[in-house]
């Protein structure tokens, strides 16, 4: 059971667990953008690259929080910062802000010295601006929002508080744009007990994923969902790639050979959940309620 009164999901520790592996360790197999997320692909293109897939995400994301040249941005979980560049670099934006749990990430990002770009080592729960955003993304950090041992209305509630904060960081009309893994057709009685469930808890402890109905009931009376798309065969390329540039740098690993065998398997059973339906990857597109239902 969730503990009375508590809305936090994955901890601090539990975080950095997964991410402070090492900067030079992810930048073995990532793009160069350093983006750890789901790619867009071009389906028409079996060339594509995933440095152009990744961008062309990214992109995605800005398009649909519509935020205006000068204005003001928050990234809830923003990785190693390509989103904020993308967003201060390529759309203008005056004010980009960025939250990570992960010591790693905040110090990547604050080594960019962007006037425009601000991170902060906080979780979107602490996070009080100065004033109102244009508009809030937030790609990959929506899985560390719920624990698996939490009931059903735990988690909503949870999921509630998250998008309750964000309709209140909002400007009216504001928009927000989300990217999370969700469950898809996975029997989630079994879940618990698998040998893959455990060892994914093993890689990202802490975490849990979403149904798509318990993101429509959390988000209810506060925002209209817009938008709504299930790219989980992206995430199935994504991985597989990823495991590939992986494998081919097996002999200049830095975290060493445990940990290159445990991603290994964590990208290689990701790329197969994801390609027989039992994960989705949903991206969904918020217009703000300015007259909010609580």
């Amino acid at each position: 059971m969730q503990p009375a009164g508590s809305e936090r999901g994955a901890s601090p520790e539990a975080i950095q667990h997964h991410y402070d592996v090492g900067n030079d360790f992810y930048r073995l197999w990532l793009d160069p953008t350093l983006t750890y997320s789901c790619a867009l692909w071009d389906e028409d293109d079996s060339d594509d690259m995933l440095e152009r897939a990744q961008r062309r995400k990214i992109e995605h994301h800005a398009r649909r929080v519509r935020v205006p040249p000068g204005g003001r941005i928050l990234d809830v979980g923003c990785g190693w910062g390509a989103v904020l560049r993308h967003m201060v670099e390529e759309k203008g934006v005056r004010e980009a802000v960025g939250l990570t749990l992960s010591q790693q990430q905040a110090a990547w990002i604050a080594s960019f010295g962007h006037p425009g770009i601000e991170v902060r080592l906080e979780s979107w729960a602490d996070h009080t601006p100065a004033r109102p955003y244009d508009g809030v993304i937030s790609v990959g950090a929506f899985e560390q929002f719920a624990r698996s041992d939490w009931e059903d209305p735990a988690k909503v509630a949870a999921y509630r508080a998250f998008f309750s904060r964000c309709h209140d960081f909002l400007k009216p009309g504001g928009w927000m744009s989300l990217q999370t893994i969700a469950y898809g057709n996975l029997d989630r009685r079994k879940v618990r007990t698998s040998s893959e469930a455990r060892f994914v808890q093993e890689v990202f402890p802490e975490s849990e994923l979403p149904t798509l109905e318990q993101i429509c009931r959390a988000c209810d009376g506060l925002f209209e969902l817009v938008l709504l798309q299930n790219d989980r065969e992206d995430y199935a390329r994504t991985c597989r790639v990823w495991a590939d540039r992986l494998r081919a740098k097996r002999p200049v690993a830095v975290a060493g050979a445990a940990t290159f065998t445990r991603y290994m398997r964590y990208l290689n059973l990701c790329a197969a959940l994801f390609h027989y339906g039992q994960l989705g990857l949903l991206r969904i597109a918020f217009r703000r309620l300015d007259e909010p239902r609580r």
